[in-house]
């Protein structure tokens, strides 16, 4: 994060009550899975658009009016700025509120919180992203960063895991790695069905047949 990222981003934060979330508006949805959604939105004031950053690894406070609030990563990227995404399991009060909205509907939205990945760390260096499930939403956010910054590091592997096929997330986000040459994509369920032509075994197993030897 830059010097001029750090002064938004505080001059973000210090506008008004910082316990009081600004209006964001869904501007798409998309079914992952059967109880798995992504949501597309963004600021309803324009201002608040433009001088919003964060970092890969942060995460928002959204709220439903009348329902509560919950914690969810921002799934998106800070080099991807035409929109904000979270993405969330159907699981309780707030998660089935936030299920039962459509495109139009308005949210609210604090953050970000917590400690960003600290990139300038890793560059020059192997990485190796492991997730399953729902657990791929933080992760893509540093995925799309580091890919959409290929020149700073070396040997990229992703070895994603669910269940079945059904529950694979971000299917598009997997094609997409898959047919990148610079990036090592390994995807693997716990059990196939009849149409499922790739690898079958729970993720530490294929980890260890898959990752790379440290060098």
């Amino acid at each position: 994060m830059t010097v001029t990222d750090i002064s938004h981003r505080r001059k973000f934060l210090a506008q008004g009550n910082v316990y009081l979330p600004h209006i964001v508006i869904i501007e798409k949805i998309i079914d992952e899975t059967p109880g798995v959604r992504t949501f597309h939105f963004n600021f309803k004031d324009e201002k608040l658009r433009e001088e919003f950053s964060f970092e890969s690894g942060q995460f928002g406070e959204y709220s439903v009016l009348g329902v509560g609030e919950a914690p969810f990563c921002i799934s998106s990227s800070p080099t991807r700025r035409d929109h904000l995404e979270f993405a969330l399991q159907r699981v309780g009060k707030v998660t089935n509120a936030l299920h039962r909205l459509g495109v139009g509907a308005e949210i609210g939205f604090r953050g970000p919180y917590g400690n960003g990945v600290p990139l300038d760390l890793l560059q020059g260096k192997n990485l190796v992203f492991v997730g399953g499930g729902i657990g791929l939403a933080p992760l893509r956010s540093l995925i799309w960063n580091v890919i959409d910054n290929r020149d700073k590091y070396e040997n990229i592997d992703i070895i994603y895991g669910a269940r079945s096929p059904s529950d694979l997330c971000f299917k598009y986000d997997l094609d997409a790695w898959n047919k990148d040459k610079t990036v090592n994509m390994v995807t693997t369920v716990d059990k196939g069905d009849e149409n499922w032509t790739g690898r079958v075994g729970f993720v530490p197993q294929v980890l260890e047949q898959a990752a790379p030897s440290a060098p």
